[in-house]
């Protein structure tokens, strides 16, 4: 175990002071029980002095006990480990005081994965026994059984064409990162009869060692399984094989995982109750996890509960209720969806409480908090959020050895984690962004552990975030400033593919959404300050009367979040969020990109510089027309239950199939022109749905003006 660090109530107050949070010095009392008359910065401080850093680290190791494999560790969607995981919590929360903690039974697919271990000959003549990582997927060999392990290289069409791979394993190379996700390889073998991937990092994940395993969202069907091996298993299974002379080597694996549909699992959620019933303060973390988990996300739970007790140890009394709610199911719940994790929170949000949107004035999401990668600290945040946020930081206690540089705000909330279920529901949103190389080395491995602890980046989170909450607390109304969204609108528009008129009519409707936009926030933000004020001088009556007085307002501004979210949040095909005319303009100017070489006899630079970055094409260079379509079409065509917060959010695709594997077979100068007509008629088609996205831009920006200028 690290040895921790904590701060004297001496130093935090000096810390206070020199960070400008406050007139708190170090002869100030530190009350244990502190009143209504207690300042923001006096609660800040009292709440400061009693963080406990061993309390939450303790608790961050205590959540690797309970585990679906015992040698691997995982504590998975729905397993009997992730509910005894619960459990635990439940009972975790009930002893450091929150009051009405429940367990949200919600609807999932739940996967369990027991073990994987394979036993292989090696170049040497000795046999080896390994452990393998798992996906969700079905396998079970109702134990040890004999296989041909088959090289697969890259696992695309063309490596497994000519090869035999009916009933066996195949070694995949794969890079997740820069190629493709493990669904690609998995159903390509999957299409011709393996029994199973076995799948090896090349890049991408997972490279902080030869020996690291990966686990990731499958995004696949349950029936077409894969596996995480090792790259020094794989690299020693191929030296075996070029010892024999073969493609081919007989090998012994011994495997349980089982996915099950339409299972249950528990979001555990407890609360301080505030002096206003109608209005929260939300924190989250998610408690499924891949291997260890320790930065993702036990360290995470670790510090929501962390700043859960301390605040009830302070004696603070909130304002608001303050929510913790550790999520289930964020790492994977629903099968053979894209859009496969974020599972708990969608569910806790749309299905189990959605009567907390309106409610909830602010979010704030945890993952990997406990690291200390750069020089400067990252939260990422709703577009509404940022100014605030930016108010707040500089009263952050900077904490030696750590992000001397301090913290940067960085919008929007992406689909990495449970704060865009959260955002899109209605609830603005933040979460500890990914500062450094982690999630290329550690993230889903087994080094994913202690050893990428820092105490001292849990100590400023600590203070970071349990602060923030406290200030939340202390806003009258949801402190939204809707500028941002509409500067980075603004900024998102490519002038050469829009019309001028296109243009001239987006910035006419910017400029009266941005001018109502700042009196809007003028409002709130005085309000707010007023508030803080009042509580702050122990004016009671006074705070109550604005509070009341500005009721209509945060409901306002809540209500207009939401239609923010769902107006003008779309994402890529691969995932990432856009405004909705991005996905139009991206798409055609690929498309210019390659009529342009055609036009000029290019083939390869259409291929090599342009057809590829049109919706999800670049899959059709490498795999079958059935493998692409299946992971096309379970988009355009599954129920919006099956597909949660990815419902609705792709606005169409071109399919270029067929263009692409036309060009791929030509030689050099060959004719062309079927292949020109076929981009010409899927630019036409893409400029009218771009006549419709920057028509609905216009009509959302008109109505969000009137929302604005209503506050």
């Amino acid at each position: 175990m690290k040895q921790t660090k904590r701060c004297t109530a001496g130093a935090l107050a000096m810390l206070l002071t020199l960070s400008g949070c406050g007139s708190q010095t170090q002869s100030q009392p530190q009350a244990t029980q502190t009143s209504e008359a207690t300042t923001l910065a006096a609660a800040q401080a009292a709440y400061l002095d009693h963080v406990d850093l061993d309390y939450s680290y303790g608790l961050a190791k205590k959540l690797e006990d309970i585990k679906s494999n015992e040698a691997l560790g995982y504590r998975t969607a729905g397993s009997d480990a992730e509910i005894a995981t619960g459990d635990m919590l439940k009972a975790e929360m009930e002893s450091i005081g929150l009051s009405d903690v429940t367990k949200d039974a919600f609807t999932l697919d739940t996967w369990t994965f027991d073990h994987a271990r394979l036993t292989y000959p090696t170049a040497d003549g000795s046999e080896k026994t390994v452990e393998l990582g798992g996906y969700q997927t079905d396998l079970s060999t109702g134990g040890a059984k004999s296989f041909t392990i088959v090289d697969g290289g890259r696992g695309t069409e063309d490596d497994l064409a000519g090869l035999d791979v009916t009933g066996k394993l195949v070694l995949v190379d794969i890079d997740q990162r820069a190629d493709w996700w493990i669904n690609y390889p998995a159903y390509e073998a999957h299409l011709h009869g393996a029994a199973a991937v076995l799948a090896a990092q090349n890049g991408g994940y997972a490279e902080v060692s030869d020996d690291a395993l990966n686990a990731q969202d499958v995004c696949g069907p349950a029936d077409a399984p894969a596996l995480s091996i090792s790259r020094t298993d794989a690299d020693a299974i191929r030296a075996a094989m070029e010892q024999a002379g073969t493609k081919e080597l007989e090998v012994t694996l011994d495997a349980e995982s089982s996915v099950g549909l339409d299972g249950t699992s528990y979001n555990i959620v407890g609360t301080i109750p505030g002096r206003d019933p109608d209005a929260m303060v939300l924190m989250s973390a998610h408690y499924d996890s891949y291997f260890a988990g320790f930065q993702d996300d036990n360290a995470a739970i670790a510090l929501m509960f962390g700043i859960a007790k301390a605040i009830v140890d302070s004696g603070y009394q909130p304002e608001k209720t303050l929510v913790f709610s550790a999520m289930a199911a964020e790492e994977w719940g629903v099968s053979d969806t894209r859009y496969d994790w974020s599972t708990g929170a969608y569910n806790e949000i749309f299905r189990v409480h959605p009567e907390w949107v309106g409610k909830v004035v602010a979010d704030i999401n945890f993952e990997l908090p406990a690291m200390n990668e750069g020089d400067t600290d990252q939260i990422r945040t709703s577009y509404e959020l940022k100014t605030f946020v930016e108010g707040f930081k500089d009263d952050v206690p900077a904490v030696e050895g750590v992000f001397p540089n301090g913290i940067e705000v960085i919008v929007p909330t992406q689909t990495w984690s449970d704060d865009f279920s959260l955002s899109i529901a209605g609830v603005p949103s933040s979460v500890t962004a990914l500062r450094g190389g982690f999630a290329q080395t550690h993230y889903h491995s087994q080094f994913d552990n202690e050893d990428t602890y820092s105490s001292e980046a849990f100590q400023f989170h600590h203070g970071m975030y349990g602060m923030l909450m406290l200030a939340y607390d202390r806003c009258a109304v949801s402190p939204l400033d809707f500028s941002t969204r509409l500067s980075s609108l603004r900024e998102s528009m490519d002038e050469s593919v829009l019309s001028e008129e296109q243009v001239s009519s987006l910035n006419t409707a910017l400029d009266e959404a941005d001018a109502a936009a700042k009196s809007a926030w003028e409002k709130v933000s005085t309000v707010n300050a007023d508030y803080r004020t009042a509580l702050d001088a122990g004016d009671t009556a006074k705070a109550d009367q604005l509070l009341a007085d500005s009721r209509t307002l945060n409901t306002a501004a809540l209500e207009a979040f939401r239609y923010a979210e769902d107006c003008f949040v779309r994402l890529t095909w691969e995932d990432v969020s856009i405004f909705p005319h991005e996905h139009s303009t991206n798409n055609i100017a690929a498309l210019d990109g390659a009529i342009a070489a055609l036009e000029q006899d290019d083939a390869a630079a259409a291929l090599d510089d342009y057809l590829y970055l049109v919706d999800n094409n670049w899959y059709a260079y490498d795999w079958s027309r059935e493998t692409y379509d299946h992971f096309t079409n379970y988009v355009l065509d599954q129920p919006a239950d099956r597909l949660m917060w990815g419902a609705g959010r792709v606005q169409g695709h071109v399919d270029l199939f067929d263009v692409i594997e036309s060009l791929q077979q030509k030689e050099a100068g060959a004719d062309c022109s079927a292949e020109l007509d076929a981009l010409k008629a899927a630019r036409t088609e893409e400029t009218a749905r771009l006549d419709e996205q920057v028509s609905g831009e216009l009509d959302a920006l008109s109505q969000l003006t009137e929302k604005l200028n209503a506050f």
